[in-house]
């Protein structure tokens, strides 16, 4: 059987200067070659071509650039592409591009399936099937057919992104490091159930917005909805991001899905304005999108608009986000992939 060849996409200009050392190419080369990765996008080493054509094979002996297409695309009647991308082990993750007038969204996955096993979500019904690598969270950027026009990456596909932190760490590295796409952070959201080992680091190590799914401002209820309120309680969460600045450049935005007589009445809505208090954020009110097997029902939208009223009256920014991509399952909650049959 053939060796398998490692990715040269996913590895930072640290690691990249690791490889050229092991195998004795110019110090210089890992720049070069991270130019060829990141921004001139290039899919093969024979493309390379500022690197000697003996360096070039004696890369090739070990490396592969590692891009691969998706497997398939499914088109919303709005105009969202859902993506499935298939990885090594048979495994499959989506990512989801949403073009909307001058932005061009793509909401990318971190794991196959999820640990957090949140109620209402598809990803967390699915179970975990392990973690992206670098190079697979990245590949989902570079190899969609709209990849040079994005304007915004998010972090909201399959996966608790502070679950793999390392990985994405050093995507958002890649993303915006002068060796790398040179993005500005503030292009840049990755959103949290509240992991507040990792989200820490998150805050102090990167400037990118961040993104914490609330949907209950209630121990009880939010513990019934998401299981991972009982190792990190939204109080808290919410008391660590206080201690970050949210009023300048960096926005922190709070997720919080509507459910039919569950969360969506005014005591809710005061009670998230107290949860709220003194952080700087802004709610992103969302439409609940139905799946199999639960039985969750969706708020109508005028219940939504009262809802979302109430919050800026009180002083906290509201707004609804539009829902895309529902009748591909790309929206938000809805994103599953397909799972090798052990």
């Amino acid at each position: 059987m053939a060796e398998v060849k490692k990715p040269l996409i996913g590895m930072t200009l640290p690691q990249l200067k690791e490889v050229v050392t092991e195998l004795g190419m110019p110090g210089f080369s890992a720049g070069q070659i991270a130019k060829w990765l990141y921004e001139k996008r290039v899919t093969d080493i024979e493309e390379m071509t500022n690197l000697s054509k003996a360096n070039r094979e004696k890369l090739a002996q070990e490396y592969c650039v590692g891009r691969y297409e998706p497997s398939s695309a499914m088109r919303s009647v709005d105009g969202t592409v859902k993506y499935l991308f298939t990885t090594a082990d048979g495994q499959a993750v989506e990512s989801v591009y949403i073009p909307d007038a001058d932005r061009a969204t793509l909401c990318i996955s971190s794991q196959k399936g999820c640990k957090m096993g949140c109620r209402f979500c598809m990803t967390g019904k699915q179970g975990f099937h392990g973690n992206l690598t670098a190079a697979e969270i990245i590949n989902q950027v570079l190899s969609i057919p709209e990849s040079e026009t994005l304007t915004n990456v998010v972090f909201m596909g399959m996966g608790e992104p502070m679950d793999n932190f390392g990985e994405v760490l050093k995507t958002l590295q890649i993303m915006t490091e002068k060796w790398g796409f040179a993005w500005s952070p503030k292009r840049i959201t990755v959103s949290s159930i509240g992991k507040l080992d990792t989200l820490k680091r998150l805050l102090e190590e990167t400037s990118v917005h961040v993104a914490i799914s609330v949907h209950s401002p209630y121990h009880e209820e939010r513990l019934g909805l998401m299981p991972v309120e009982k190792a990190y309680p939204v109080r808290e969460v919410m008391k660590c991001l206080r201690r970050y600045d949210f009023a300048h450049q960096r926005r922190l935005s709070v997720e919080y899905i509507m459910w039919n007589g569950l969360n969506d009445d005014e005591a809710h809505a005061q009670a998230l304005v107290d949860l709220l208090s003194g952080s700087n954020s802004r709610v992103n009110l969302i439409r609940f999108h139905a799946i199999p097997g639960v039985n969750l029902k969706t708020t109508d939208e005028g219940r939504m608009v009262k809802f979302r009223d109430y919050l800026n009256a009180k002083g906290v920014l509201a707004t609804i986000r539009r829902s895309r991509g529902e009748d591909i399952y790309a929206a938000c909650g809805m994103l599953a992939g397909k799972v090798k049959k052990s």
